[in-house]
C-alpha cells in the first residue's frame, strides 16, 4: 500500500507571494524528507522550501515564474507505508 502526500509551500514569514525561480525536483524522483523541491525568491533573498515527508515524486503543481505564498502545492508524493 501507498499513500499520496500533497507537499504545500510552509509558513515562509511576512512574505504574500515569491517567485518560484528554480525547481529541483522532476516526476519519478526520489526525494527524502527535508530535501529541497524548489526555490523561491522575495525581495531580499531567495530562500529553498524543502520536502516535509519522503517518496517518490507523482505530480509537481509549480513551474518556473509561479507565484506561491504559504499553502501553495508544491509536489504530490507516493510515500510507501511501513
Amino acid at each position: 500500500m501507498s499513500q499520496t502526500i500533497e507537499v504545500k509551500v510552509p509558513d515562509i514569514g511576512n512574505f504574500e507571494e515569491v517567485e518560484v525561480i528554480e525547481v529541483l525536483v522532476k516526476v519519478g524522483d526520489e526525494v527524502k524528507e527535508e530535501q529541497s523541491l524548489i526555490t523561491v525568491e522575495s525581495d531580499k533573498a531567495s530562500m529553498e522550501i524543502p520536502s516535509s515527508a519522503g517518496g517518490v515524486v507523482k505530480a509537481v503543481k509549480v513551474k518556473l515564474g509561479d507565484k506561491v505564498s504559504e499553502g501553495t502545492p508544491i509536489v504530490e508524493l507516493e510515500a510507501a507505508e511501513g
